[in-house]
């Protein structure tokens, strides 16, 4: 063996200690995120969501323009300003977060937050070593794309964090699906590093496979946003008509955002990627135009992706259109992402194509 070829084993087997590695630091984050849920006061989580209700109520009503009218001072009251959850209206502050307002809650959540960051700087670290290791892109099988794919929707997470954007109530539903990830990756998905096959040789696949996995981790992130937007809907509507939830619910929902912020958040991160979505079709296109003399075939992946690509524009669609905003509009959503997940395992696994590279 050559010593070319004795350092790039080497460096596939750091990788595949680098990935093992970084998920035993993900289920320590995965338990310090359960104890920030759990260590959060339920009592002080209704408490704060109860006096920032009495407190919006109060500022709605407050008088807060005074002017002028033939000597004397007239008292115009404040506007009241609504938040719009779909096609109801309710005006529902935020909850305080899955730390529940609360030091200790705080404490787990941060703790949490800093070994999601070290996982990812360590699985980061392993998919850069299987790159040298291949000597090409890391992502040519379903082992390499799925390692990656969870780094980036991980690095798309801490983004937002740094960004101070109020999304840690991601952070357990998103470790929870990383490990997934990278349990079936490490599993039924384990590929040995070698070299592509000749359709895949080529720089397109820098630029088509990295968009592709950039927007299925965004789409990701709007997806749980959704998921949880439903819940959350559900359970102010409930709250609205006189209803009693549980104990589990309203010490868990009552932490999220805002039915409202949860839907405007989905919706931004949706509208936000779907151009760069409609870009990754294209450069598949030309992609196969350079690989087999033609720009589409209906291949089965180029079918399904662009099912997803209708799914999304219907969902963009739908939230324009005033009778399918909320709820009809997010079932969509979800509908839409199930396109891309079936993209994904079911086309690369069941069905035979053109794409049937995922090495397994």
């Amino acid at each position: 063996m050559s010593l070319a070829a004795e350092t790039n084993e080497s460096l596939a087997r750091m990788s595949d200690m680098l990935i093992y590695s970084s998920m035993a630091v993900y289920t320590l984050a995965f338990f310090a995120h359960i104890a920030e849920w759990v260590l959060g006061s339920r009592s002080k989580v209704g408490r704060t969501a109860a006096a920032l209700t009495a407190q919006a109520k109060a500022t709605a009503s407050t008088p807060a323009v005074q002017v002028k009218q033939a000597g004397g001072t007239a008292v115009l009251d404040r506007p009241t300003v609504v938040t719009r959850a779909g096609a109801g209206v309710r005006d529902v502050p935020d909850g305080p977060g899955a730390a529940g307002g609360t030091v200790k809650g705080d404490l787990y959540g941060r703790i949490a937050v800093s070994l999601t960051a070290l996982a990812f700087l360590i699985e980061a670290s392993g998919v850069i070593a299987r790159a040298f290791a291949v000597q090409r892109a890391p992502w040519g099988n379903m082992y390499e794309f799925s390692t990656t794919f969870s780094t980036v929707a991980v690095g798309a997470y801490l983004g937002f964090l740094v960004a101070r954007k109020n999304v840690r109530w991601i952070g357990l539903p998103l470790v929870t699906t990383v490990l997934l990830d990278l349990g079936l990756a490490t599993t039924w998905l384990k590929t040995p590093s070698d070299q592509l096959v000749p359709a895949l040789d080529s720089y397109w696949l820098w630029i088509h496979v990295s968009t592709a996995i950039f927007c299925g981790a965004v789409f990701y992130l709007g997806a749980v946003a959704t998921l949880l937007y439903l819940f959350r809907d559900s359970y102010e509507n409930k709250l609205a008509t006189g209803g009693n939830p549980g104990s589990f619910a309203r010490s868990v929902l009552e932490r999220l955002p805002s039915a409202a912020s949860l839907d405007k958040f989905s919706y931004r991160v949706n509208a936000a990627i779907f151009p760069l979505w409609t870009f990754t079709i294209i450069a598949g296109a030309i992609w196969a135009g350079d690989a087999w003399g033609r720009y589409w075939g209906w291949d089965a992946k180029e079918v399904w992706s662009f099912i997803t690509w209708v799914g999304y524009a219907a969902y963009l669609h739908a939230r324009a259109t005033a009778g399918w905003k909320g709820r009809k509009a997010a079932y969509i959503a979800l509908i839409a992402f199930g396109c891309f997940l079936f993209n994904y395992y079911g086309v690369n696994i069941f069905v035979s194509s053109k794409h049937s590279y995922a090495g397994v």
